[in-house]
Order: C-alpha cells, then structure tokens, then sequence
C-alpha cells in the first residue's frame, strides 16, 4: 500500500509539472511581446516583413548572407526599416540618408553598443569596440589606445616597424617564387606581426607555420565566425544562461587560446624591470591588470588584424580579375618609386593605389553591417519609432552597392574615386567602412597606413597569376559572412619576382 501510495503521488507529481512548465512559457512569451502590443498605440516601428508568431522575422534572415537579405528587405520596405528576431527588434539603416541619422543625428543616444552573447566582454573597463556605454571608462582606453597606438606621432614612430615586417614578407614570397600560396595566411601573419611589435616589442607568428591547422588566424576567424552565428540566446534573452547552442562556451574556449599566446610575455615582462617602451608596458605602469590587459589586447588584435587582412585579399582578388586596373596601379609603382625598398612616406605619391584599395573596401566592406548600435532609450528616426533596447545596424555593404548612390556599383572601378574628395574618415555617409561617430574605429589611421603599404609591395614586388592558368574572370568572389567580410573560396596565388 505504501509503496502505490507514492506511485501515486509520483504520477500525480509528473502531471502537474507540465501544466505548471506550459503556464511559465506562456507567461514569459506575454512578458517579452508585451512591448509588441503596446507599441499598437505608439508612432509607427520602420516597415519591415510581418513577422510570424514567437520567432519573428528569424527564418526570413537566412544563416549564410544576413547583409544581402537586409539589402534585398531594403529595396522593398525602405531605406529604415524594421525586424523582429524573437523578443528582440532589430533596427536596420540602408542608405546615406538613414546612416546620417543614425551615425551623427543621432549618434548620442545610439552610441550605445549592443552585445551578442558569445563577446567574452562587455565592461567599459575592458573594451572600446563592445562597450555598452560610452562613459569615462570607454572614453579613458580610447584615450590611451589614441595616444600611444593611433595619434599621428605615434603612427610616424611606428612607421619602422611597418616596413621591416613588410620587407620580411616580400623576402618569405621571393623563397615561394613559383609555388602556390594562400595571400590571405601571409598578410595575416604580416599584420599580426606589425601590431605585436609595436604592442609588445616582438613576432608572435612565423610566416611559414602560419599555414599551418590550428593557426592564430584560424582561431580569430573561428571566433568571428562563432559571434556572427544565429544564437538563441541572443532572440531570447531569457535563455541566455542555458546556453543551448554551446556558442558562449566555445567562444570563451576560443578567447582563452587567443591569450595563451601572449600570456607568457605579460608575465615575463611584470617580473624582468628592463623596459621595452611598448605599448604593453604603458599598460603595466598604468596598473592594468592582467584580465584588463588580455582582453584589450585581444579586441586589439582581432580587430585589427582581420580586417586588414580581409581588406588586402579582396583588393588583390579584384585586381587579379581585372587586368586593367592591375597594369595602372603597377605602372604607378613602378613610375613613382625608384629606390629598392618601399617606404610609407612614398604612399601619398600613389593616388591610383589608394584609389583601388578605397574602391575594395566599397565593394567588400570590412564590417559589412557595422557592429550593432543599441537604443538605450525610445527615440524617433526618420519620422518612426525606434523602441527602448532595439538593435541598431547600418547596412554599409548595401550602401556601397547602392545604384542611387554609385555609377555601375557592381563594378570595380577605382578612378571614381580619383577626382574628388570621398573619403573613409566618417564625414561621407555614402562611404563608412570604418563606421563613424562616436564609435568610429580608433585603428582607422593605422589601417589607412598597413593597406596600402602591403598592397604595394606585394604588388611592386611581384607578378601574380592564378594557379594552373586558370582564366581570372572565373576567379570565385563569393562572400562568407562573418564578423568581418571574407572570401568565401581562400584566394590562391603564385608569385613570380619582378
């Protein structure tokens, strides 16, 4: 009898709880759309796809090209324009026009960041790119990253550095004379080591075991590729915790492998008293903590490494592809410098250069939706609403390809930037790769430097052809949506010394 007792308790026990679970889910879906019905009442949300029930607009996004099914919602629904993903409302800009009003209108209020899960930080403390406000925190590492990294004299003194590891790439190629080689793993290898050196005063990568499974770009595209993924806990934040996805647990994983390696030389350099004069030991002496300082090292690093590097492979994917441009642009390095080793100071006298890496970032913009804006407070833009905690995004892939905007914007074609004053400083709103405002990227003067001055000289240096004689029009320029804009298919090269 005891023991049917408690199978009947038992049994009375399991019934109840999925009553009891279905009321909290009920109650919980109420919770988060009630900001759907009441803004039924309020001024208009920007136009946008009618969303299905509980999951939104989040199965009309896609997974593999969120930017081009933004732009295609935009030829429809306008220039600002709404989706819900989930709870959660996006906000989405898609032409010059909408980008003023977002990026300097109202840049004060929008200036705050939205967060994805997987970001394995979000202190103002420890972040310029993901902070989620703009307070004294944010301003002082901006203030200290300006100073020491980014000002004009520091950029000048750094100059140095630049051209050893850009010398020290063109001798790596001069060895790969003849043989296949993935551009993309050398200028990563590149960079990183430019921005090392001048961080910590030394090379973390070898430009040979850079290709190899495993490597640092590997790990950094890994994580950009875990932050750009669809994640549940980022539609419904109530399920952040549960983390169903393993995304937040990988990317810490990924974080920590990231500060593996330069964790040694943080240590090494607080026990040894001999100074450097970096960067790093500017963060030492201003009390850094170690968490402090890996974590702005790595979004130092990440940003802007992958960037670059993505930069640098789709402007030599162009030029591969179009041959024209190739015979201009190596005419003008060949007219314009005559002595043997490339120098930054030489980069002013090369407009056609210039000219061809603007029109790259155009049409493959580093950060094709910029990193996501945050309305901390409801405010109007362009006559709509846009509600308290929605997600703020500037479509700048779509702007760049923009037929209102640009003549023939699908095609590569560089002088249109030679006859004026377009630039990419953030005051030309039909032009944002590196975003503007308040958040505009703080390494933009140092990448304005690194472009151009790998590009000459892998384009100086050398010829380039296309692996087995394959004909460049068949080259593959599909995208693969991350973080940051990739190529799809590895671009493959075999140089030939000049």
């Amino acid at each position: 009898m005891e023991v049917m007792a408690e199978n009947i308790v038992a049994e009375g026990t399991y019934d109840l709880f999925y009553p009891i679970f279905l009321l909290a889910i009920i109650f919980l879906i109420l919770k988060h759309f009630k900001s759907y019905f009441l803004s039924k009442s309020s001024p208009p949300l920007p136009p946008g796809p009618t969303p299905w029930p509980i999951v939104g607009n989040i199965l009309q996004m896609g997974e593999k090209q969120p930017h081009i099914t933004l732009a295609n919602f935009a030829q429809s629904y306008g220039p600002l324009m709404s989706l819900r993903l989930g709870t959660q409302i996006m906000i989405i800009g898609s032409s010059p026009a909408a980008a003023v009003e977002i990026l300097k209108t109202h840049d004060r209020i929008l200036s705050a960041r939205y967060v994805p899960h997987t970001v394995p930080v979000k202190s103002s403390e420890l972040s310029m790119g993901w902070a989620l406000e703009c307070n004294n925190g944010w301003k002082n590492l901006r203030t200290i990253c300006r100073t020491e990294l980014f000002s004009g004299k520091a950029i000048e003194s750094q100059a140095c550095l630049r051209e050893k590891k850009v010398r020290d790439m063109v001798s790596f190629l001069r060895v790969k004379e003849g043989k296949a080689v993935k551009v993309g793993e050398v200028v990563f290898a590149t960079v990183f080591n430019m921005l090392s050196n001048v961080v910590m005063s030394k090379d973390f990568i070898s430009l040979e075991e850079e290709n190899v499974d495993g490597s640092m770009k590997g790990l950094v595209r890994e994580l950009t590729k875990v932050g750009s993924t669809p994640n549940i806990s980022d539609f419904y934040p109530i399920l952040g915790a549960l983390d169903l996805q393993g995304l937040n647990k990988k990317a810490k994983e990924l974080f920590r492998k990231i500060c593996a390696v330069w964790e040694p030389t943080i240590e090494e350099r607080r026990c040894d008293a001999s100074s450097q004069n970096d960067f790093l030991d500017t963060l030492i002496d201003t009390a850094f903590t170690d968490d402090q300082i890996n974590h702005l090292l790595w979004e130092l690093f990440s940003a802007g490494t992958d960037t670059t590097t993505s930069t640098i492979e789709w402007a030599m994917a162009e030029l591969i592809k179009n041959p024209e441009s190739m015979e201009r642009v190596c005419e003008e390095l060949t007219r314009e410098i005559n002595q043997h080793s490339l120098k930054e100071s030489h980069l002013p006298q090369l407009p056609y250069l210039q000219a061809c890496v603007k029109e790259s970032m155009r049409l493959h913009p580093p950060g094709p939706l910029l990193l996501p804006r945050r309305a901390p407070d409801s405010c109007k833009v362009m006559n709509y609403t846009i509600p308290k905690n929605s997600q703020v995004v500037v479509n700048v892939w779509a702007i760049g390809r923009d037929p209102m905007v640009w003549e023939e914007p699908l095609k590569f074609k560089p002088e249109r930037f030679l006859n004026g004053t377009l630039d990419f400083k953030g005051n030309d709103f039909e032009f944002l790769p590196f975003s503007a405002g308040r958040r505009i990227c703080p390494g933009l003067p140092m990448a304005a430097k690194q472009v151009p001055l790998i590009l000459a000289s892998l384009l100086r240096s050398f010829d380039w052809s296309l692996p087995h004689g394959n004909d460049p029009n068949e080259l593959d320029m599909n995208e693969k949506f991350s973080i940051t804009l990739q190529k799809e298919q590895p671009l493959v090269l075999i140089p030939t010394v000049k």
